[in-house]
């Protein structure tokens, strides 16, 4: 459920070896960090990738990174107390707060990213984004997310045909916009403003030489950075990233996993580890079978249409479980919830496109089948996607429909609908839009109770007018505020929907990756049923259990932890980092909900 991967792909020149200290299996961001690390540590490091291409989840990604009180936060002068910031883990987690893993990634986090600068191309810029709850106790408004620099992809080289192109829904024709609210301000400007028009146009002509010279776009920004920046700063060290690689079956000798089966270009091979074998396969949402049982959608019946990877089948869980790692769905979120349309493409085809941004738009609701409201529309992803997930827990289907007017879309689009001046028609003539001159056409149009979508509407426009929201208190925090329309007053998330026609979109469940996963210590090493760790196995990246326990505290939270444990599980590897802390003993079977399906 994911664009194809590049055509001129293929695999790295390098012929497999037969040996090497550390065998890292997937190229993504735990993969690469670790395989960095690893080798910048002094060990003899091979990466494997199952895809045709390198950059996993973080080429889709945002390109962020949560580590509280980093170099670029202090250098910005921003006051973070190491108190706060434990403050709101603990809030956050929940029952799932383990003190020695989150001691480590708020300590060490910031060490990593001046490990990563320092030694590396990897390069970030700060951030003006809120924790996603900035009211919880320990929650701020400014300072704990960095953002990846952009980069130039042609100092890949050859390579550069191998990173794994962005998204193609969140693209204008292959252009990629920045994750900041001031470049995407002036696109959302351009018919109003001449310096906007300005700086659209000069992206643009760019934009269309790199098409003509390259196929794609080369000055990328986002995740697509991160993932160039950490292949050029591997693939500068030496180690070959070889791709159309999988990894079918681990290697096993006297208890210690010592290397790994994998398939080449001519056919099965073995690699023996000397020191450690490294999951970093993504996590598992493509996995039909595990998401089957994690999510609670999908058990009653429900769709489920995730933007990652379509490569990510939860092959490093599988791989654990089979030398004795331990798999179980905990947390009540096993997994970053998305809210997605589907984007038809022809051909009966689809692509996902991820509501990172019309949710927060003033004069945009979600309602239900039923023509409810159902939360504030302007939280993070993650909360409306768990909202959404409650609102339907009655009904096979788990779906909500962003619903606007016609001034409303014209200014800000609605999901892969662009704003004005490109033409809606197309998107409702292949039923991406449904589209009403009043809203109880709009209802039938699209399938949703008329009568309750008018009474909606006209309770939401008593207080919008006022740019109030007392149902749900949308613009009642920085968060909610950030990614709204700062220009629309008094409150830049609200407005009334007031003049038709008017525009629905079907939203269905998606994800940004698995929380749930590898049972690992603190260092990242495979844990068996019994708490004790598989010798020689490790875990880094979607593949490991998130240190979030389940919960979504602020922009960049996957990213974070990921490259944070990825640096500390290679210096253990190396022998440079102390056994690790045990955290208490804490709740390891699965959810009862997970197993009685």
């Amino acid at each position: 459920m994911t664009q194809a991967s590049s055509p001129s792909a293929g695999r790295a020149a390098q012929p497999l070896p037969s040996e090497c200290d550390v065998l890292v299996i997937g190229a993504g961001a735990g993969g690469m960090s670790t395989a960095i690390t690893a080798r910048k540590s002094g060990l003899d490091v091979v990466v494997v990738e199952k895809a045709p291409v390198f950059g996993g989840t973080t080429s889709f990604s945002g390109g962020v990174l949560w580590i509280p009180r980093s170099p670029h936060a202090k250098k910005a002068g921003i006051d973070d107390p190491r108190e706060a910031v434990m403050r709101y883990m603990r809030a956050e987690t929940g029952q799932f707060f383990d003190e020695p893993a989150v001691n480590a990634f708020v300590d060490r986090g910031p060490e990593m990213i001046e490990f990563f600068e320092r030694e590396t191309a990897v390069k970030f810029i700060p951030t003006l984004y809120p924790d996603y709850h900035p009211n919880v106790d320990g929650g701020v408004d400014i300072g704990r997310s960095i953002l990846a620099a952009p980069f130039d992809i042609r100092g890949l080289g050859a390579d550069m045909a191998r990173l794994r192109p962005p998204l193609k829904t969140i693209t204008f024709i292959g252009m990629m916009f920045n994750s900041s609210n001031a470049d995407l301000k002036h696109f959302f400007n351009a018919t109003k403003s001449l310096k906007s028009a300005s700086y659209v146009a000069r992206r643009l002509v760019n934009h269309v030489k790199e098409l003509v010279l390259y196929r794609r776009g080369v000055q990328v920004t986002s995740g697509n950075a991160l993932a160039a920046r950490l292949a050029k700063s591997t693939l500068d060290l030496g180690i070959a990233i070889h791709t159309d690689t999988p990894a079918n079956e681990l290697i096993v000798e006297n208890g210690r996993v010592v290397g790994a089966v994998v398939q080449g270009t001519g056919g099965p091979q073995r690699i023996r580890a000397r020191k450690a074998v490294v999951l970093a396969s993504g996590g598992f949402a493509h996995d039909v079978q595990r998401i089957a049982r994690a999510y609670p959608h999908v058990r009653r019946g429900g769709e489920h249409f995730s933007p990652v990877p379509a490569e990510n089948t939860g092959d490093g869980a599988r791989l654990a479980e089979q030398v004795g790692g331990s798999v179980p769905i905990r947390y009540a979120a096993a997994a970053a919830w998305m809210p997605t349309s589907k984007v038809p493409l022809g051909d009966g085809r689809f692509g996902a496109f991820p509501h990172l941004l019309d949710r927060y738009k003033p004069g945009i609701i979600g309602v239900t089948r039923r023509g409810k409201r159902f939360t504030n529309e302007s939280n993070s992803y993650h909360d409306v996607g768990a909202a959404m997930i409650e609102a339907c827990k009655d009904e096979k289907e788990t779906a909500m429909w962003l619903v606007c007017d016609q001034a409303t879309i014209g200014k800000y689009g609605l999901g892969y609908a662009k704003p004005a001046p490109i033409p809606l028609m197309p998107f409702v003539r292949n039923g991406y839009l449904s589209k009403g001159g009043t809203l109880a056409e709009l209802a039938r149009n699209a399938g949703i109770d008329a009568a309750a979508l008018e009474e909606t509407v006209r309770k939401y426009n008593e207080g919008a007018v006022r740019g109030e929201d007392p149902e749900f208190g949308r613009g009642s925090t920085s968060f909610n505020r950030y990614l709204a329309d700062p220009e629309h007053k008094p409150n830049p998330c609200v407005a009334p929907i007031v003049k038709g026609p008017f525009y629905a979109l079907k939203v269905v469940m998606g994800d940004l990756g698995s929380f749930d996963g590898i049972r690992t210590d603190v260092m990242g090493r495979v844990l068996a049923d019994g708490g004790k760790p598989i010798a020689g196995l490790y875990a880094v990246g979607n593949d490991r259990a998130s240190v979030m326990g389940g919960n979504y505290p602020g922009a960049g939270i996957t990213l974070g932890p990921i490259m944070t444990f990825g640096y500390l599980t290679a210096r253990h590897i190396a022998g440079l980092e102390p056994e690790p802390a045990q955290a208490a003993p804490q709740p390891v079977e699965e959810r009862a909900d997970a197993v009685a399906a």
